[in-house]
């Protein structure tokens, strides 16, 4: 399976129109976050319609899986806390969103939400331990922000980590975690694109200028995750 992963893409349309012809070479398409854009001009709600064109255009070519950030947040929900309505509202069989766990080809996807008070968190602490029964040999998060204890937390300043998925991880031990919500991990001093939490791989693509996003293509048969970015590119390998 081949599985291409971004983040943090804005509502930067020349990055979705890329991203629409890369899916028809790979398998799944993740989004892990932010794919709308709080501070942009155009209103979250005019956002949400063009975004739900292209997240409809991709699953033409492969399986989407989005989670949200916190600039997908458009009101409350159910329980009062934010999040990120339009997502939900776009979920199918072929754009599967927050609180959705699938299995693909013997790989387990969990896609969580960005959450925004305790409620939510309860429920992706519950969604967590629901996914982990009769787990397959590959287990797959979605989660916009990085956990603690990662270079990917860093902007080169400060950290922003977050200890709930930190312990969340050491609980359940997925096998690869796909982060978003840092821009500049992959080119901080001392930061990667890539780092370990226990037996877990962790992966932040980052933001970057330009028409082509950051990105990561996983290949699960050849057992290989490659990063492009402006001006570098690294694969390694998954073990």
């Amino acid at each position: 399976m081949r599985i291409l992963s971004v983040s943090d893409l804005h509502y930067r349309l020349p990055h979705y129109d890329w991203l629409v012809k890369a899916a028809a070479d790979v398998d799944v398409v993740v989004l892990a976050g932010d794919l709308a854009d709080v501070v942009s001009p155009v209103p979250i709600d005019v956002q949400s319609v063009v975004l739900g064109t292209y997240l409809s255009r991709l699953s033409e070519h492969a399986l989407v899986l989005a989670s949200s950030g916190n600039h997908d947040l458009d009101g409350p929900g159910r329980n009062g806390e934010q999040v990120a309505g339009w997502m939900r509202r776009v979920h199918d069989d072929r754009v599967l969103v927050d609180g959705t766990t699938t299995d693909v080809d013997g790989i387990r996807f969990t896609v969580c939400p960005w959450w925004d008070g305790p409620l939510t968190r309860d429920e992706v602490d519950a969604q967590l331990a629901a996914a982990s029964v009769d787990r397959p040999d590959l287990w797959v998060w979605l989660y916009h922000s990085p956990p603690a204890g990662t270079v990917l937390c860093r902007d080169g300043r400060r950290e922003f980590p977050d200890h709930d998925l930190a312990a969340w991880i050491d609980q359940y031990q997925p096998d690869v975690v796909i982060c978003g919500h840092i821009h500049q991990a992959p080119w901080a001093h001392g930061g990667s694109w890539h780092a370990r939490l226990g037996r877990t791989q962790v992966f932040n693509a980052g933001k970057q200028i330009g028409h082509v996003p950051p990105h990561i293509t996983f290949d699960t048969t050849a057992r290989t995750a490659h990063w492009f970015g402006v001006f570098d590119s690294e694969t390694i390998d998954l073990g």
